[in-house]
């Protein structure tokens, strides 16, 4: 009896299909960008039994209620938060790595904790939030510093967008730029108010 098995991923071929028929179209054009997304094995990222389906234009379920948000979801927050080597980002990682090690060598320094973590310093230029919040904690806006750029997935009426913003008088203010697959962050739900 013969068994057949699945092809073997040529992830090099996978990473240049999902860059020229997901991000380049969707306007992802950054040259550092797509560099990053060309040298990550996203593969890597997610279970094995998901492998071939790493590279689908949707997000990839990891288990455990955690998942792998689309290349053009995470191409889209690393063009917005447009990344310096003199940035020093914190990064609020969904549980997979994989957004991290894309901004990696692209900023000064990057600390990553997970959802509803303590940031470990102050003063960061860069906040990413690899997931939807419902609404922006204030250890957060504490940890950024005057003038800091977030960039995050936010619900607004049961819809994730994708959501740039700016630390200015103390305060973080958010915009909508339009929807996108993010999954929600639980530990920055909006706490739920009883009602008739």
């Amino acid at each position: 009896m013969t068994v057949l098995s699945e092809p073997a991923l040529d992830a090099a071929a996978a990473r240049r299909a999902m860059i020229d028929s997901q991000l380049r179209p969707s306007g992802v054009n950054d040259p550092r960008v797509l560099a990053r997304f060309a040298d990550v094995a996203r593969e890597a990222f997610v279970p094995v039994a998901s492998r071939a389906v790493a590279y689908v234009d949707r997000a990839v379920p990891l288990g455990n209620g955690l998942f792998l948000a689309p290349a053009l979801t995470h191409g889209q927050m690393l063009v917005e938060a447009a990344p310096r080597p003199e940035d020093r980002a914190l990064m609020i990682d969904g549980g997979t790595g994989y957004l991290a090690t894309l901004l990696k060598p692209m900023v000064g320094s990057l600390d990553v904790i997970a959802p509803g973590g303590k940031p470990r310093g102050k003063d960061y230029t860069l906040l990413l939030i690899d997931g939807a919040i419902e609404e922006f904690p204030a250890i957060l806006s504490a940890a950024l510093a005057d003038e800091g750029r977030v960039v995050t997935g936010l619900i607004e009426r049961g819809v994730s967008r994708l959501a740039v913003g700016r630390k200015a008088a103390g305060t973080v203010g958010l915009l909508t730029l339009g929807e996108a697959d993010f999954a929600p962050l639980a530990a920055y739900a909006r706490a739920r108010k009883w009602s008739f």
